[in-house]
């Protein structure tokens, strides 16, 4: 993951976040998303154009765009295949140059499930899509044995 600032002019053509801002993750096809927890203040820099919220409640409506998954922490999606429309929709609005954020309480169980999960629909086969969050966002990423499986499984789907 990326460090560092920038404006929304320095936006990159790969998804619509300057490339180095804080949170921002390349994925293997280079669009660029914005990862965070919620519980966390929101980064200083552009705002996104549509997120992804990953909550077992649904979350208080932001200034932008959103789409909610029901998903408990710690466990699974409770509707895995409302999580691959979504995240579909993330994937093709950051390759039209939108600002995506993915984002749920504590940023790195279902973030990380729900970035790997990205990463598959982005072409990375589901056996390396953990290894992939894990070492380009991080360590901590999908964080049960049952968000691994279920991240293996996606791809087929």
């Amino acid at each position: 993951m990326a460090g560092g600032g920038g404006t929304e002019k320095d936006a990159a053509p790969g998804g619509g976040w300057p490339p180095g801002a804080p949170g921002v993750l390349r994925l293997p096809s280079g669009l660029l998303v914005r990862v965070r927890g919620l519980r966390r203040p929101l980064p200083a820099g552009p705002r996104p154009e549509f997120a992804v919220h990953l909550l077992g409640r649904r979350p208080p409506a932001p200034e932008w765009e959103t789409r909610w998954v029901r998903w408990p922490d710690f466990l699974l999606p409770a509707d895995p295949s409302a999580l691959a429309a979504v995240l579909g929709e993330a994937l093709a609005r950051a390759g039209a140059g939108e600002r995506v954020e993915v984002a749920c309480g504590g940023g790195y169980g279902r973030t990380g499930t729900a970035l790997a999960c990205l990463a598959v629909l982005d072409g990375l086969p589901g056996g390396e899509a953990v290894a992939f969050v894990r070492r380009h966002y991080s360590p901590r990423a999908v964080e049960t044995p049952w968000q691994r499986r279920f991240v293996g499984r996606f791809g087929g789907r």
